[in-house]
């Protein structure tokens, strides 16, 4: 049996697996340039309604890396670095990046939907109010890496069912899997009946989702965890 040495440097951040370490400096160094210029970067990287005369292509990926405040940063970042660390060391680099952004692509793609829906309400309505829901749908941004990391925490849901997570308010401690269901049934409610406006429930559900899907469908073809080749 042989035996290997490897020589550990660069401190705290040298332990964390390439692509979670990168996804957390890239987004911490854009909040910096968003502090520096707001309306520029939000409104040129920020997601817009596809119809928006403010919607650029790029947009489906670079609202990953938008924030709107320290503490939406801090604690998408907290969560990535918790939950990323263990996924990416399981899936592998090049499996968790692709993993990561599919997840983030499809939460766009579900809040996008549900806003197509909602666009669809309000224009069979001739009311002032539907009028300015409109506006207000076309005008209004959406920041953050929440889809893609909701994606990463069902991740580790199905890779870990049974290992115990506990909230920081309230302070209880829950199983990985029962986590995951609270949190997809108050995602859900809250979309649904609009309560808590200006968070893209539909979003961090749709990450979720796909998050799922694609752990059971690397799952079922046997491909899940990473493979050394020799």
């Amino acid at each position: 049996m042989s035996y290997y040495y490897q020589e550990r440097r660069g401190g705290f951040f040298s332990s964390i697996p390439p692509v979670t370490r990168n996804l957390i400096l890239i987004n911490l160094v854009i909040f910096i340039a968003t502090l520096v210029n707001e309306n520029f970067m939000i409104g040129t990287f920020g997601l817009f309604y596809p119809t928006s005369p403010y919607f650029r292509w790029w947009q489906i990926i670079t609202h990953m890396f938008m924030h709107g405040g320290i503490w939406h940063i801090f604690f998408n970042m907290y969560t990535l670095y918790i939950f990323g660390v263990v996924v990416e060391r399981i899936l592998g680099s090049k499996k968790f990046l692709l993993f990561y952004f599919v997840c983030g692509l499809g939460a766009a793609g579900l809040h996008i939907g549900t806003q197509y829906l909602e666009m669809q309400m309000f224009l069979n309505s001739a009311s002032q109010t539907a009028l300015d829901s409109i506006v207000a749908l076309k005008t209004t941004p959406t920041v953050g890496a929440s889809g893609a990391i909701y994606g990463v925490l069902m991740g580790y849901a199905v890779l870990f069912p049974q290992s115990k997570l506990t909230l920081i308010f309230p302070p209880v401690t829950l199983s990985a899997k029962w986590m995951v269901i609270i949190f997809a049934v108050i995602e859900l409610f809250t979309g649904v009946v609009g309560f808590a406006d200006g968070v893209a429930h539909f979003a961090h559900l749709g990450g979720m989702l796909i998050g799922w899907l694609m752990i059971k469908w690397w799952r079922r073809r046997g491909v899940l965890f990473e493979q050394d080749r020799i």
